[in-house]
């Protein structure tokens, strides 16, 4: 009986693996930068209270994810993302190239600016495939966005390879089809292309570009050349055709607008012009959708990691709700033409914690922005010094006062307070615990358990049939 039972099961996981393969016309990939899970917690009570959900908490599968890298046991952005997009550990600061790669320091342009290519010298490892790459072969469309700048190492993981993620003047030239220093691995391009740092496409002026290219390439001329429409604003991105390949930049520095000042009344910087994650996926799903072979989408939420670096959680918690509308935008766009989501995967998850903590016994319903309120009797909570605190705090970075005082609500409920730390450092580091991930959809069935996060693009190729 024992037998049969056991021999039961594993023919139910080979029919699993059997009927996933090959499910997948499309995959949107949805990566929260630094959402670890107390954030993820956070931000949902935050948005919806502690029994409300978050839409990526509805998606009906979900994996917990190591993300240590091939040198270190806390990652940086560059080998966690790289792991999901190629299914290779590699070192801290390199991206996509394989595991004997050194993250050699990058170079200085003519102007001073940092971020030129530091893999000329022979021997230093070589290009690892990414998942987009493989989809390009096999005649899908592809897509890379995000909050960030472009060439940063989250999504120059999905389409370039570099030494180090800090050449991004090297990164972007890897985006144009023909170019020097093209990646020919992506044919004849990304398809859709959204983010910030326009100046690393751009010229070197003295007086409007400062950060712009030593070289003189205009990039985005050279891609414009080559079909693409160039975008620099929301309004542009909406009236862009749908039956051409596209990049926007929607930041003439660095990167976009954090949520919580985009959505200011007025503005903050850019913000203004600036769409939101939500409004950049849906119409890089309508862009991608004219191929009939389907197609590969990366969605980064990149901004949640700079905020909780800055022990910020007010904009941590605004950009994870931000990425989490994305996130159910693309659930409701995605369903319009397939309702059961049988030819499309949608995966959530994130590269690395943080060290963001849920602080004391907080009373079910007090603001999880705010001091912490006993459970018992509703009180401000104090600590062995008879001081209020937080409910979140974190365990590293700059706001680690000699002498604590108390805190009042009008203080930690304002948006530039940072919360306070254990450990003094000039910036807060990330975490080395395990990530969640959601997924729905065409062969999301796989994901499941503990996953290192090399695993989870064996099987994106296997719900692609690759």
């Amino acid at each position: 009986m024992k037998r049969t039972l056991i021999a039961a099961a594993l023919a139910l996981g080979f029919a699993d693996a059997a009927v996933a393969a090959g499910e997948a016309k499309n995959i949107i990939f949805f990566l929260g930068d630094g959402m670890g899970p107390s954030t993820v917690t956070a931000a949902r009570i935050y948005k919806y209270g502690e029994d409300g959900s978050l839409n990526m908490d509805k998606l009906e599968r979900s994996a917990r994810i190591k993300t240590y890298s091939n040198d270190a046991q806390t990652t940086d952005s560059a080998p966690s993302m790289a792991a999901y997009m190629t299914g290779v550990k590699m070192n801290n600061e390199v991206i996509s190239m394989s595991p004997e790669t050194v993250a050699t320091p990058p170079s200085k342009d003519a102007n001073g600016n940092l971020g030129l290519n530091n893999c000329a010298a022979s021997g230093n490892g070589v290009a690892v495939a990414t998942i987009l790459e493989l989809a390009k072969a096999k005649g899908k469309a592809i897509g890379s966005i995000s909050t960030t700048e472009l060439t940063h190492a989250t999504p120059a993981a999905s389409f370039a390879h570099i030494c180090n993620r800090n050449a991004q003047y090297a990164i972007a030239t890897q985006l144009v089809p023909g170019g020097a220093g093209y990646n020919s691995a992506l044919g004849d391009g990304v398809d859709v292309m959204m983010g910030g740092g326009r100046n690393h496409f751009t010229p070197f002026d003295a007086s409007s570009n400062k950060a712009g290219r030593a070289d003189g390439r205009n990039l985005l001329s050279e891609l414009s050349a080559k079909g693409y429409t160039v975008a620099a604003s929301k309004s542009e991105m909406a009236a862009a055709a749908l039956n051409k390949k596209f990049i926007g930049l929607y930041s003439s520095k660095s990167h976009l607008e954090y949520e919580l000042d985009r959505s200011a009344s007025p503005p903050v910087g850019e913000g203004a012009n600036q769409p939101s994650l939500a409004e950049m996926t849906v119409k890089a799903m309508d862009i991608l959708a004219q191929n009939g072979n389907g197609y590969f989408l990366m969605v980064e939420g990149g901004r949640i990691d700079h905020a909780l670096h800055g022990t910020n959680a007010k904009r941590a918690l605004t950009d994870t709700i931000a990425f989490d509308d994305a996130v159910k935008a693309a659930l409701d766009k995605a369903r319009l033409s397939d309702p059961t989501l049988t030819n499309t995967l949608i995966v959530v998850t994130a590269d690395h914690d943080h060290t963001l903590a849920f602080n004391g016994y907080g009373k079910r319903g007090n603001p999880i922005l705010d001091i912490n309120r006993n459970y018992k009797d509703g009180q401000p909570s104090k600590d062995a010094d008879g001081n209020t605190y937080t409910t979140l705090v974190f365990g590293n970075g700059p706001n680690r006062p000699k002498l604590r005082g108390n805190l009042d609500s009008a203080t930690v409920l304002a948006d530039n307070y940072q919360q306070e730390t254990g450990v003094r450092l000039a910036s807060e580091t990330h975490g080395g615990g395990d990530v969640k991930l959601f997924a729905t959809g065409a062969g999301a069935r796989m994901f499941k358990g503990t996953l290192d996060n090399t695993r989870v693009f064996g099987l994106l190729k296997t719900a692609f049939g690759f």
